[in-house]
């Protein structure tokens, strides 16, 4: 849950919460472990209602519309009609999609100046300086 957080940012976190609960704290915690704890254990007599009611083994991943449509009334074959006309188009789409990607890809390394620079053929002094700019005190 926390992979994308530092050691320094969980640190922060806390010291945040040590500033805005104060002494609260860890009352705090405790309350907020026994929600925690709660919900997991609603979620878990909601999967074993619904199992019982239905008759079959439903986990709580299952309770996603999408993947209990296809786990409990979609057949196979059902699934596979459904996805047959929106393939074409998906392989369609992916083809195009990968052919400017490379056409990107060919595009950058044809503008990159350092796959210039080590071709056969081409200078390979250092480019000229800019030209000095014109100040406003030059003009007057």
């Amino acid at each position: 849950m926390l992979d994308n957080l530092n050691w320094w940012e969980i640190g922060a976190l806390l010291l945040l919460a040590l500033l805005i609960f104060g002494d609260r704290l860890p009352a705090v915690i405790t309350d907020g472990l026994r929600l925690v704890r709660n919900l997991r254990n609603m979620a878990r007599n909601a999967t074993g209602d619904l199992s019982r009611e239905l008759g079959t083994d439903i986990q709580l991943e299952d309770l996603h519309p999408k993947a209990f449509i296809r786990k409990h009334l979609l057949s196979e074959e059902d699934e596979a009609a459904i996805r047959k006309p929106l393939q074409g188009v998906y392989d369609n789409l992916r083809a195009d999609v990968s052919g400017v990607h490379n056409d990107l890809k060919d595009v950058a390394n044809a503008a990159d100046l350092r796959s210039n620079e080590s071709r056969p053929g081409t200078a390979t002094s250092s480019p000229s300086a800019p030209a000095p700019r014109a100040s406003y005190d030059d003009a007057t």
